[in-house]
């Protein structure tokens, strides 16, 4: 039992991995392709990376529920709908922001998730609060100007962070209720429908530019939105949930480190007291889970 649940936690490590140093390739898209074109590329190619798996899908081997066309179509629907804002907002703000501040700021997603499960009736713990405040002095310190302001690539990709909030309720609901590779693979076909018609509207597309961003639209799609998420799927099936929700955050130190070394992106102290602040603060709302108490749903990152 120990060395399963070492080896799920080892490959959501490497899940975490990927998520994180995926903002550095969403950033390198864009040096050749505006924002929407990137999304729709990206989640396509995710979406056909999934499908080899859920045709060769079967209960003895992965435990999933059989599908439901109506669950699926529905469902998939309005989590492609939550995708496509996040992803957007995200991929817009990255245009004027870095790949580290983007980590963070999109990991508040993990407290918005209980918070705004206060407005359904649930209860909040003291953990909860403490890491809220956390998070919010962490944002302030990392964001927020001396003259109160905050810059506008912040500001989109805080806005995205509350669309993934709402992602992760969704996909929290409809997990459990049919198969989760089969509800990926429908909304990132949905996200990218979106994300393609938005490109056609605003951006201009040109294939040497598309071909120019061939690496990073593989590592967003391939490695984020197939191999990543499918190993999240698969490992939280045998990986106790604190530990599943702990080890996915550090996506957010993979982010910073990745923008460091590729892009040489450098954080000042005080941005720097900002991002340990947000990573202590996501640490304290996972202690309910820690200390024996119903887990949370994370079920997908972004």
């Amino acid at each position: 039992m120990q060395t399963r649940t070492l080896k799920s936690d080892s490959l959501l490590l490497v899940a975490a991995f990927i998520w994180g140093t995926t903002f550095v390739a969403q950033r390198m898209g864009m040096d050749h392709i505006g924002p929407m074109t990137y999304n729709a590329l990206r989640f396509i190619v995710g979406a056909a990376t999934l499908m080899p798996l859920i045709l060769r899908q079967n209960s003895k081997l992965t435990g999933e529920k059989k599908a439901n066309p109506r669950l699926l179509l529905w469902g998939g629907g309005l989590a492609g709908l939550a995708l496509f804002g996040g992803a957007s907002f995200q991929q817009m703000g990255l245009i004027e922001t870095t790949a580290g501040k983007a980590g963070f700021i999109t990991s508040l997603y993990v407290v918005l998730v209980p918070l705004m499960g206060l407005v359904l009736g649930h209860r909040a713990g003291v953990s909860l609060w403490i890491g809220v405040g956390l998070a919010v002095v962490g944002l302030y310190l990392l964001s927020v100007t001396e003259s109160f302001t905050i810059a506008r690539g912040d500001l989109l990709v805080l806005i995205s962070a509350f669309f993934w909030a709402i992602h992760v309720q969704l996909i929290g609901y409809l997990a459990k209720r049919g198969s989760a590779l089969r509800l990926a693979c429908v909304q990132f076909v949905v996200c990218s429908v979106l994300s393609l018609l938005a490109a056609l509207l605003t951006e201009q597309i040109a294939i040497k530019a598309i071909t120019q961003a061939t690496i990073p639209i593989l590592y967003g799609g391939v490695l984020s939105a197939g191999v990543a998420f499918t190993l999240q799927v698969v490992c939280q099936k045998t990986s106790p949930p604190a530990h599943a929700a702990i080890i996915m955050s550090l996506e957010t130190v993979f982010a910073a480190l990745a923008g460091g070394l590729i892009l040489h992106e450098r954080l000042g102290l005080r941005s720097l007291a900002g991002c340990a602040l947000m990573l202590v603060g996501l640490m304290v709302v996972q202690l309910p889970p820690l200390l024996g108490a119903k887990p949370k749903e994370h079920l997908i990152g972004p």
